[in-house]
Parts: structure tokens; sequence; C-alpha cells
């Protein structure tokens, strides 16, 4: 009984698992969430960064809703988001189904190392090399047409051209990062399945619809989500080929906070721009998730 009694006083011991998380919890807090909320801040100020944020309210945005730039940024980042994230999903679904099942698991490996170069690779070089290769004078594309007797393309120097140059490069530099996810997924996938089908008469192309494509809809999904949150989010390689032009063409909700934020120093319109950007991102992986599940339900 005594011994009943003194448990039942002693004093509950605090797990130390929340101590181990406090660390990480904290820079967590220190670079996102703070920024996040000073930005939120600084979107409802007038500030140029060289004196004090001055309190405006809403006017930043209500600016933006006239604000024709801002919306030619917005539509410029939705045919980007158009154009890479169906490609980029797409084509490494079909490279790594083809690639895992291949005979040749030499050529495979040199494929996919080859196709994985771009993804370590520096954006700003991958724009450079790029900027110079799609040249409207003496670059490698049109020097080819040239050499074939075909009429040159103004790859940069059109809007339309540009917007969609652009898009196709970003799609490079990523497959490389999505054929290795879903190489991985397709390992997972039970062999047994593709050799029932076999017996039951499938060919390679229903194979890979109807074994291959539902097999990998979870990593889809994630492969989904990132390309959208990396194409709103698109900065380095756009400035690197075109500065955002040719007459804001190239012109993305990034490029629109760099520009009002560091060249015309507007940095509560800036913020404001930034603010709507992470509400955009939020907003589209809260649908994606729900049609996902809706989807696998």
């Amino acid at each position: 009984m005594a011994r009943t009694l003194n448990k039942a006083k002693r004093p509950p011991v605090l797990s130390a698992g929340p101590l181990y998380v406090l660390p990480s919890f904290a820079i967590l807090m220190l670079i996102a969430v703070v920024p996040i909320l000073y930005t939120a801040y600084l979107s409802f100020t007038s500030y140029d960064i060289f004196s004090s944020p001055q309190w405006v309210g809403s006017k930043n945005y209500t600016r933006l809703i006239g604000d024709g730039d801002f919306r030619t940024a917005i539509f410029n980042t939705i045919v980007f988001t158009a154009i890479t994230v169906p490609l980029q999903t797409i084509i490494p679904m079909i490279l790594a189904d083809h690639l895992a099942r291949s005979e040749h698991k030499r050529l495979s490996n040199f494929v996919r190392s080859t196709l994985f170069v771009p993804v370590v690779a520096s954006l700003v070089l991958v724009g450079t090399v790029w900027q110079y290769m799609l040249a409207s004078n003496g670059g490698t594309f049109n020097e080819l047409f040239v050499a074939l007797g075909l009429p040159t393309i103004n790859f940069l120097g059109d809007r339309t051209n540009a917007l969609i140059a652009v898009s196709l490069v970003s799609v490079w530099k990523h497959i490389g990062y999505f054929l290795v996810i879903y190489y991985a997924g397709v390992q997972e996938i039970p062999r047994e399945r593709y050799e029932a089908a076999t017996v039951d008469g499938a060919n390679r192309v229903q194979q890979f619809l109807y074994i291959t494509v539902p097999g990998l809809r979870p990593i889809t999904f994630l492969v989904v989500i990132l390309g959208t949150i990396w194409s709103f989010q698109v900065f380095d390689l756009v400035y690197a080929m075109t500065g955002g032009g040719p007459a804001g063409g190239t012109t993305t909700i990034v490029i629109a906070i760099f520009e009002q934020g560091f060249q015309t120093m507007q940095m509560g319109y800036a913020s404001a721009i930034a603010m709507v950007l992470f509400v955009l991102v939020v907003l589209i992986s809260i649908f994606q998730q729900r049609i996902y599940k809706r989807i696998d339900a």
C-alpha cells in the first residue's frame, strides 16, 4: 500500500523527445516561419530598405488589382507551369518504365546517369549555356538551321517563343531528377503483375497504362506537387536566359518580386506580391491533395 502511495505522489517524468526536437523546431521557426510573418507585415507597409516601414494598410494589395505587369507575371507563370509540369511528369514516367524493364542494364544506367547531369548543374550555368545556344545571331541551333538551308528562329527575342523556350529548358533540367524517383517506383511494382498481363495477351502499352501508371500514383502526386511549386518559384533559369524579357514576355511572379524589391526598392509592394505567391502555392497544394484523395478513394 505504501509503495502504491509513493508511486502516486511521484511527479511525472517529462519525455526527452520534445527536447530532441526543440533545436530543429527553433531553426525551422527562425528560417521559415519568422520570415513569412515579417513579409506579411511588410506587405502592409511602404518600405524602401533605407527608411523605416510606414504602415499603409491594404494599399499595396489594392495596387496589385490594377497592376497590368502583375497580371502578366501571373499569366506567364501559369503558362510556364502548364508546359513544364505535364512534360516533366509524363516523359520521366515513360522513360523510367522503359529503362526499368530494359534488358540492357548498362545502357539503362548510362541513360539515367546522363540525364541526371543537368540536375546537378547550376541553374545560372544552364541558363547561360542555353542562352548562347538559342541566340538569334551565332546561336548553335540557328547556325545549324542556316547550314541546312532552313529559316532561323528568334527563340529568345519573341515573347511567345521565349516563354516556350525557357519552359522546355526547365523540363530538360528536371527530367533526370524525376526519372530517378519514377525509376525507384517502377522497381517496387511486383514483376508478377507484368508476367500475368503478358500471359493474358496485354502489350507493353496496355501494361504501362493499367499496371505502371496506377502503381506510380503516389509518386506521380509527389512529382506534380514538386513540379508545380518549383514552377511557381522559378527565377534563376528565366533570369539567366531572358532577364524576364522580351518586353515582360517571360516575367514570372518571382522575377516581379525581384524587380519591385531590388530594382525599384519597393519592398512593401514586393512583399505583397510574395504573399500572393505564398497563398497561391498553398491553395494549389491543398487542391491537388484533395484531387488525389478523391481519385485514390
